[in-house]
């Protein structure tokens, strides 16, 4: 059994709301964020929780954007406009729209090459996010 199971054809994902793509892209993120830490740290989990923040806020996610844009192809640049683009009426709690937009592009990226079982150019693209 695969627990990580990705059973939907690349027409089918392609076919889902940029919004499902960034709703699994958030999970995948910040799951190899959390790995990350735990991998190269000794803290605690509370510690280990103010670290991820520092990665998985909207600001730091579009700042990262920022740094990798020019590293990505075309379609990956399309996807994350997509993701950006989106309406989404969810509002941020911290920090401002144009952050929160860049950042659900990004999760968007992240969800979509997840689900399109692009796990080498996904883990290319992960492993630029935490170089400084």
């Amino acid at each position: 059994m695969d627990i990580f199971e990705r059973s939907k054809e690349i027409q089918e994902v392609k076919m889902l709301s940029p919004l499902v793509w960034a709703y699994v892209g958030d999970s995948v993120y910040e799951l190899f964020i959390r790995t990350h830490l735990v991998n190269h740290s000794n803290a605690k989990p509370h510690k280990l929780h103010l670290e991820t923040i520092q990665f998985v806020k909207a600001e730091a996610q579009a700042r990262i954007l920022d740094r990798i844009w020019n590293k990505l192809r075309e379609e990956e640049q399309d996807i994350f406009k997509r993701g950006r683009n989106t309406e989404n009426h969810h509002l941020p709690k911290n920090g401002n729209v144009a952050d929160y937009s860049h950042a659900t592009g990004f999760e968007a990226l992240i969800g979509y090459l997840y689900l399109t079982k692009q796990d080498e150019r996904l883990e290319e693209i992960l492993k630029l996010c935490i170089m400084e």
